[in-house]
């Protein structure tokens, strides 16, 4: 259920008469803290949403610069494993140019 939906559902329930005003106002402050934090529980999540392609650390296109900044691990060793994974059929110039393609720049 969206924020808007629940927002409505409150708004329904005040107007019925089951919500006072002072329940209502807590109900929806409460509903609009939830909604302006992020996700605390799925790391992995909010990681992924904040990679975005490095325009400093960049020999290329800026993927291993990003990974970098996103995982704290150093540039250098993210190259180095997208070159060792090219020499496995060449899954790592996919994989290099897959996060090209669908990772933003900052």
């Amino acid at each position: 259920m969206s924020i808007t939906d629940e927002l409505a559902r409150l708004e329904e329930l005040r107007q019925r008469g089951v919500l006072s005003d002072e329940e209502f106002a807590r109900a929806k402050a409460k509903l609009l803290d939830a909604a302006g934090t992020p996700a605390t529980g799925v790391p992995v999540i909010n990681a992924i949403n904040a990679l975005r392609r490095s325009r400093n650390d960049r020999w290329v296109a800026g993927v291993c610069g990003g990974l970098a900044n996103a995982t704290g691990m150093a540039s250098w060793a993210w190259r180095l494993a997208f070159a060792i994974l090219t020499l496995f059929g060449g899954v790592g110039v996919v994989g290099y140019v897959l996060l090209w393609v669908f990772v933003p720049s900052e």
